[in-house]
């Protein structure tokens, strides 16, 4: 069967479609996963079907902007995009008292979330796994980039598998509306353009040296996240705050689209790796 999408609304009247998924058995940790820019929930499918059986719930939703969420909301703020992970948090009861442990996963601009998240709410997870994602510096030349890259697509495309084609994966040709002239991206140039302004002119070391959980950045040998700007990330948190580092061999940015069972592997060895610790 299909996976069953649900929504929830935002404060701010944003509705996100999300998915929930439990294990057959008792689940011991719970991962919230956050896609990157002008993605969506389904490039997760993949790693899903290890995850559970881990015995991990596992639940993803597309972010605000994205997906058959809502297309263009007023605010794409990062503190809007983190508000928006609490709102999944509490409504879904992720992070209730004796309830399993919670991990947020985030690749790219979802692991920049994630890691704001854990910044700003300590008490709401207990661990966080960053896919090609950190802090970094401004990137003045980033909207430009975006939109160069967003202006590439050959819209519109005349089958999903003209997309997975042109994109590379699969995955993407999922993330499609069809109209009278063809297959459209679920995504608005403007909002995804909105949805990068603060990345490319704030510096964010401050947030992320105050995250104090235990955390896995997974960088791909062939991504955009440099080995510089890896490895100095344990060096900008407190003393003792464990940042395990780790690199996937033949993935790019999308590491967890071309790598999924390499990624699911470095995943599985840091949980347990805290499940051993006691965290």
């Amino acid at each position: 069967m299909p996976p069953t999408t649900t929504r929830l609304t935002t404060p701010d009247g944003v509705r996100l479609a999300h998915r929930d998924h439990t294990p057959p058995h008792a689940h011991d940790r719970t991962l919230l996963l956050l896609h990157g820019l002008a993605g969506h929930m389904g490039e997760w499918d993949d790693l899903l079907p290890p995850l559970l059986a881990d015995g991990h719930r596992v639940v993803m939703y597309d972010g605000r902007g994205h997906g058959a969420s809502t297309r263009r909301p007023a605010d794409m703020s990062r503190a809007a995009c983190v508000r928006d992970a609490v709102t999944v948090i509490s409504e879904l009861g992720l992070a209730l008292p004796g309830q399993a442990p919670l991990t947020l996963v985030g690749q790219s601009l979802g692991g920049h979330t994630a890691f704001l998240a854990a910044a700003a709410h300590p008490d709401l997870l207990d661990s966080l796994i960053l896919i090609e994602a950190g802090p970094g510096d401004p990137a003045p030349t980033l909207p430009a980039q975006i939109a160069a890259w967003l202006d590439s697509w050959p819209t519109p495309f005349d089958s999903p598998s003209r997309a997975a084609d042109f994109f590379g994966h699969v995955a993407w040709s999922r993330n499609l509306e069809r109209r009278a002239d063809g297959w459209y991206p679920r995504v608005d140039r403007t909002t995804m353009l909105a949805a990068i302004e603060e990345v490319a002119e704030t510096s964010y070391l401050r947030e992320w040296a105050a995250v104090t959980c235990p955390a896995l950045v997974v960088r791909g040998a062939d991504g955009t996240m440099s080995a510089a700007d890896a490895a100095r990330m344990p060096s900008g948190r407190s003393p003792g705050t464990r940042t395990d580092l780790t690199v996937v061999e033949d993935a790019g940015h999308d590491v967890h689209l071309d790598q999924p069972g390499r990624l699911h592997a470095a995943m599985c060895e840091f949980l347990n790796s805290l499940e051993r610790q006691g965290n």
